[in-house]
């Protein structure tokens, strides 16, 4: 277990007087992969690290629109190339047993931030195994620099216009870390803890980790939002306890059982029982989502369209996106949900036609199909709430055509390091939207960049020039009907070239407490426990 130094509370409250419950109990789905937001992309280990941590701007709570954080104001210059943003004082940095800051937060955090991940030679650079997902796959490429102007001013250069810049800095995984506990931990020769154990500047800080069983967090009353009165930033409650429960069946009981006052993503089919159930509610929220299967181009097989349209073709999905999310997923063939601008929905699924699958079968080579493996998700998540029952009708249905597909998985982080490192030769992935952009999840999942090195979530190793620069062309351009063009060519490239096969996606539920006040489930990015009071 990771402990933090041992809190006494009434010293802790007595900084910023704040009326509080005593805990709150969340039921998780999975253990987080890191401490540090930067080296992740999981929406399950963002869910911790955004009570932890804070970035420059976020999406506002309950909603689309992106609200300022550690950064008070930005602005544009005319030619769209710079954006200057100025911080807000007075932020103070958490403290842990090795750490205690001298100083608030500043130019220099924000310059460490992105200087560690910009900078190949920077002494963090490949501390923890230097993989900057976010960063890499959405910034990397367009960044020319960042240049303190002042202790409290920031100046962020691009070499092109980039129309959904703020709105990934909104991406919890590019939140503001310290510089001075960053050195303080080489100095001390540890720089591996500054990733282990969180110096954030949100409401909660960390007390305890245990894997696979709970994360605790104690409230951080000098947070800024409690100094300044911001009732949506301020921890509400004594203590939270993230209890990891994988499966969804068990979250549900647990809530049920009152051990849990919320109980993330429990099975869709199971809404008519929370809603019968005293004292909790079935809290719903649309959730921009895409989730999908993706052919390893690794692999020798998978490189060959006629073989990746036969598997596609040979997936009955209606059937599927009606088992998998109970009624509440949409059939598509497009990458970018209906729940945002930009999705093509004039692209359906593949039909299924599995004696055509056959033909092509036969064309490629492989008359008497092959064998393969199947990734399924351990966790449920809005774009798969059951990886295994998924790979279960498409390994069915592929054993129709003479492919055998093996049913393979891990627990949620190793099954993430696996997929991230080409292991799957088909892999079960998926994203929500975590800011309100079309380009998110297609440039997440689906791109390469400059040197050709897919993006880490790029599992398959899809690398095509057309898609990529249709993609980067939407992005270079403000004009949002434009855009959406793009990303609708973008859209119809992908599913002419087959590396994935898209399953869907649904809207979210959550069990919820009616103890429980103040509980709101993002649309967009993760959901903050700050502001939320228990009765």
């Amino acid at each position: 277990m990771i402990t933090r130094k041992t809190l006494v509370l009434a010293a802790l409250f007595s900084v910023a007087p704040i009326a509080h419950a005593d805990m709150l109990s969340v039921c998780i789905e999975g253990s987080p992969d890191t401490f540090n937001p930067e080296l992740t992309s999981s929406g399950t280990t963002a869910y911790v690290l955004g009570q932890i941590y804070d970035g420059l701007v976020s999406v506002k709570k309950g909603s689309s629109d992106i609200e300022p954080a550690l950064a008070e104001s930005w602005d544009i210059s005319e030619d769209g190339l710079t954006y200057t943003f100025h911080l807000r004082h007075g932020v103070k940095w958490q403290s842990n047993a090795d750490f205690s800051p001298t100083r608030d937060f500043n130019a220099d955090d924000v310059m460490f931030t992105f200087q560690r991940m910009m900078d190949p030679g920077h002494p963090y650079a490949k501390v923890s195994g230097g993989i900057y997902i976010t960063f890499d796959t959405k910034l990397a490429d367009a960044l020319a620099s960042v240049e303190k102007i002042d202790d409290y001013t920031v100046a962020f250069k691009l070499k092109e216009p980039l129309a959904p810049f703020i709105g990934i800095l909104a991406h919890g995984s590019l939140a503001m870390t310290s510089a001075e506990y960053a050195d303080a931990m080489m100095k001390a020769g540890t720089p591996e803890a500054f990733d282990r154990d969180p110096i954030g500047t949100g409401p909660f800080e960390l007390q305890a980790y245990q894997q696979d069983s709970m994360v605790r967090l104690l409230p951080f009353a000098q947070t800024w939002g409690a100094e300044q009165g911001i009732a949506d930033r301020t921890p509400m409650v004594d203590t939270v306890v993230l209890a990891i429960t994988p499966d969804a069946s068990t979250r549900l009981q647990r809530a049920l059982a009152g051990e849990c006052q919320v109980a993330l993503y429990p099975n869709l089919a199971d809404r008519e029982t929370i809603e019968e159930a005293p004292g909790i509610d079935a809290v719903a929220t649309p959730v921009a989502s895409s989730g999908f299967i993706t052919f390893n181009f690794r692999e020798k097989p998978f490189q060959d369209k006629r073989v990746r349209r036969a598997l596609a073709e040979a997936i009955e999905i209606e059937p599927l996106v009606q088992s998998v999310y109970n009624g509440m997923g949409h059939v598509t063939g497009a990458v970018i949900p209906p729940a945002l601008w930009g999705s093509a929905t004039d692209i359906g699924p593949y039909p299924y036609d599995p004696e055509h699958a056959r033909e092509l079968l036969t064309e490629a080579g492989y008359p008497d199909g092959f064998e393969t493996q199947i990734w399924a998700i351990p966790v449920a998540r809005p774009y798969m709430p059951s990886g295994r029952r998924a790979a279960e009708m498409i390994q069915a249905d592929w054993a129709k055509i003479g492919v055998e597909a093996e049913i393979v998985t891990y627990e949620w982080a190793e099954y993430l390091d696996r997929a991230r490192a080409g292991e799957a030769p088909v892999g079960m992935f998926g994203g929500i939207y975590d800011f309100p952009d079309p380009s998110q999840i297609p440039n997440n999942y689906f791109t390469c960049n400059a040197e050709g090195q897919p993006s880490p979530s790029n599992i398959g190793a899809w690398c095509d020039d057309q898609f990529i620069e249709t993609m980067n062309r939407a992005g270079r351009i403000t004009d949002q009907q434009e855009r959406a063009t793009l990303y609708h060519q973008a859209q119809e490239r992908l599913h002419e070239e087959v590396p994935a096969v898209i399953l869907g996606g649904a809207d979210a539920i959550t069990a919820v407490s009616q103890q429980v006040k103040g509980y709101v489930p993002a649309i967009f990015g993760s959901t903050r426990l700050s502001g939320v009071t228990v009765e």
